[in-house]
């Protein structure tokens, strides 16, 4: 009887919890997120929208005569042009992409695609990553995007060192959307562990834009190349805040607001200490820039404002259920609104009329103020333990053991050797401490367990 009479109370408290959750996430806001980010300037901003015309055009066969041109045009030089590569010659391996040298800018961009959902190379790179991820550089990363990355370096690393060498004064510029934003900022680790092959290219002439990236690397790596990578999201856009395998959701296509209900949740049941605390969790990369041209409960777009920052905690992590969380994630249309939140800023600057000099001293301020805030991540990740990954994958589903190091040079059969053997070295290393911890030798010469030290009274 007291069972029963306890059932409508059980209930009743579901009933409400279940409503206060569905009342706070419609409550939820992406502008929410980034409400204590700092405002992005012209200065920092303005590669974007030049950025994201570099990525369009790798869908053109020829430029000169464009099928998908933006407003504007390209507002690029088809000579400069020095390479592009689609499905054929990628052999599925990467997402087209194309290398092009911008004299204006003084840039040597390589420009990846974005997923093409009729391409199976590109589910192939997109979905190998079940179960888990690769370890690389002391975090871990998306393992088929790794393997799309390392074969981009080795297959394009000849011409960029060329180019690089004969323009010392140029950048590397690594961008891309969607699938490419992530071999993108896969690319730029892999440069960064290997920049011996460039010509020992200095970290400062290389940045990277991951236009609505797919999250890709885990917090610790995501925090220490934010002075490299930078990750540009519009609004509600659903792929940076996409948690859950990406083979799930892609199964799940036809039925996409459904799963996407699942995963916001799952992770509102997620305690936020839960997710630092996973060293595999993957998150979208580097320094984030957060356009925002909607606000809660009100009708049509405003002005776009875009604001930054390196969080630690709260990089999207919470999926919003908004009818323009698909339509956010297209390239044309990050497109438009980062040229009309620029235009926005160099109008204010203009009205501000501020001199050159006043403009070279707020660049260095700038820099500055962005170093402080990458070494308070640094030590806010540091803080939260988020740094330490000390296990290792395991070798399951479709991941190969990979080196950490990143390396990428082909190496001989003898320093493949030469590797196995200081590998097998460290392992036995490490057990024979264990050994000398756990045994004791005794007069015959046998090992013996150590008997437990009793404590003094």
């Amino acid at each position: 009887m007291s069972l029963s009479c306890g059932v409508p109370i059980i209930e009743s408290v579901y009933c409400l919890a279940c409503a206060r959750w569905v009342w706070k996430r419609c409550l939820y806001n992406a502008a929410h997120e980034s409400e204590n980010w700092g405002l992005a300037t012209s200065e920092e901003f303005e590669p974007v929208p030049r950025v994201c015309r570099y990525i369009l055009s790798a869908y053109e066969e020829d430029i000169r005569n464009p099928i998908w041109a933006p407003p504007g045009g390209y507002r690029m030089n088809p000579n400069w042009i020095i390479l592009r590569k689609d499905y054929e010659e990628t052999h599925g391996r990467s997402t087209p992409y194309l290398i092009y040298l911008d004299h204006d800018n003084a840039d040597v961009v390589v420009a990846f695609r974005g997923l093409n959902l009729g391409s199976q190379s590109d589910y192939a790179v997109l979905l190998d990553n079940k179960l888990g991820q690769t370890a690389f550089d002391g975090g871990y990363v998306h393992n088929g995007l790794l393997k799309a990355a390392r074969w981009v370096f080795d297959t394009e690393h000849e011409v960029l060192r060329e180019l690089l060498e004969r323009h010392p004064t140029y950048k590397l510029t690594l961008a891309g959307h969607s699938l490419g934003a992530g071999v993108a900022a896969l690319l730029t680790m892999v440069v960064l562990q290997n920049r011996h092959v460039l010509g020992n290219i200095e970290r400062k002439r290389m940045r990277c834009y991951s236009i609505a990236p797919t999250r890709s690397i885990s917090l610790n790596l995501a925090v220490r190349y934010a002075d490299v990578i930078n990750s540009i999201v519009l609004q509600d856009d659903f792929l940076p805040r996409t948690t859950a395998a990406l083979e799930d959701v892609y199964k799940s296509l036809l039925c996409l607001p459904c799963v996407l209900c699942i995963m916001c949740l799952t992770d509102t049941c997620m305690l936020e200490e839960q997710r630092l605390k996973d060293p595999r969790r993957l998150y979208a990369p580097g320094r984030l820039y957060h356009i925002v041209e909607r606000k809660p409960w009100r009708i049509g777009r405003f002005p776009p404002v875009v604001r930054t920052a390196v969080p630690v905690d709260g990089r999207f992590e919470d999926m919003i259920l908004s009818c323009n969380a698909t339509q956010d994630h297209a390239i044309i249309w990050i497109l438009r609104e980062a040229q009309v939140a620029l235009d926005l800023m160099v109008e204010r600057d203009k009205t501000m009329e501020i001199p050159a000099a006043q403009r070279m001293e707020r660049e260095h301020v700038l820099s500055r103020e962005h170093n402080q805030e990458h070494k308070a991540a640094l030590e806010r990740a540091a803080a939260l333990d988020v740094s330490r990954t000390q296990s290792y994958p395991h070798s399951y589903g479709t991941f190969n053991k990979m080196e950490e190091t990143g390396m990428l040079v082909s190496r001989s059969p003898g320093e493949a050797a030469a590797s196995s053997c200081s590998s097998s070295k460290r392992w036995k290393d490490s057990w024979g401490e264990l050994i000398k911890r756990l045994f004791d030798t005794d007069e015959s010469g046998h090992m013996v367990l150590k008997s437990p030290q009793t404590p003094k009274t």
